[in-house]
């Protein structure tokens, strides 16, 4: 496994990030702490969460698995930088919809830190994110509930998922206002068929020193060898995914030709496309299986020289900077 800082901080971090969405919902808790054992044994270290995973069972079910994980002892907490998020509505903090169990106000993120707190089974959070942008509440308010939780201990470094550029350079112009450190991160979707964040969010980023956290990867698995699947038919051959692959069907097709041609499976070639790009800081996986965990890793091996990102970027178009895209 190789490392890099997060974003400007000093902090080193795995060059994958386990993701945990599926733990409860799709992966019993034996199997999900046996992928948590895994990834450490390979040497990964961050570790993304969700107070609202577990949400078709029970929301804060998989921060719950995490917490008996960490329960165990041997150094699992100590090895691990945890991160989590913040915004949802909790049922746990009131009635579904109650008033302020959800969004980002100053109240909601004292209440979410301490129930994530508890459900995790730690006293700290290594990066705590803001799940989505909130239109209402004003950073000032935001940044002072943010600043005590630091001061508290509670938590060290704050990300987000979900921004826009503009909402990146709002959040970090409030936060020099205070003389605060500000986001260290963020989380977005972005892959080889979804590059709209090339605009202006990796831009701002960038020009911001934070990380990048890239979610679904493989884009809901049509990056994954999806035509071969569907082919061979099964679950995977529903009408809905089959008309999403047949959107974007020539692309595919290519692509898959491309990675059989390299000798690679497809879905370790669109990881290891996204380790190339250098505002990634650690695509974020989200292994149901042992098995599935295995293949993330494998894409770390893989060198792509420029002839081959050439390739990628004609079968799909990356998006030019703002304002290139749209003016001069």
């Amino acid at each position: 496994m190789s490392y890099t800082r997060l974003g400007r901080t000093g902090l080193s971090v795995s060059r994958l990030c386990l993701g945990t969405m599926n733990f409860g919902d799709r992966t019993p808790e034996p199997d999900a702490h046996a992928i948590l054992d895994s990834a450490h044994e390979h040497g990964i270290n961050l570790i993304d969460t969700a107070d609202v995973y577990g949400w078709t069972m029970t929301k804060g079910l998989t921060e719950e698995i995490i917490g008996r994980w960490f329960a165990q002892g041997g150094g699992r907490r100590e090895r691990t930088v945890l991160a989590t998020k913040v915004y949802g509505t909790m049922p746990d903090l009131g009635r579904e919809n109650w008033p302020n169990s959800g969004r980002l106000s100053a109240l909601h993120i004292r209440r979410g830190v301490e129930a994530s707190l508890r459900r995790l089974n730690t006293d700290y959070i290594d990066l705590y994110q803001m799940h989505h942008i909130d239109r209402r509440t004003p950073w000032e308010e935001i940044w002072q509930a943010m600043e005590v939780l630091v001061a508290q201990g509670k938590i060290l470094y704050v990300g987000s998922s979900n921004f826009a550029g503009w909402h990146l350079a709002t959040a970090q112009a409030a936060a020099e206002r205070r003389g605060l450190f500000g986001l260290v991160s963020e989380q977005s979707v972005y892959n080889l068929l979804e590059r709209a964040v090339e605009s202006d969010l990796i831009p701002s980023a960038t020009h911001h020193g934070l990380g990048l956290l890239p979610y679904s990867p493989l884009s809901g698995g049509l990056l994954g060898g999806i035509l071969r699947r569907t082919a061979e038919g099964g679950r995977r051959a529903d009408p809905a995914l089959r008309q999403k692959i047949e959107s974007v069907r020539e692309q595919l097709t290519a692509y898959e030709a491309l990675a059989a041609e390299l000798g690679h499976a497809p879905g370790e070639l669109a990881l290891a496309w996204l380790l190339h790009q250098p505002a990634v800081t650690a695509p974020v996986v989200g292994p149901g299986t042992r098995a599935h965990l295995d293949a993330a890793l494998a894409a770390l091996t893989i060198e792509l020289e420029g002839p081959v990102l050439d390739r990628l970027d004609e079968i799909f178009p990356r998006r030019l900077e703002a304002p290139e895209c749209y003016a001069w």
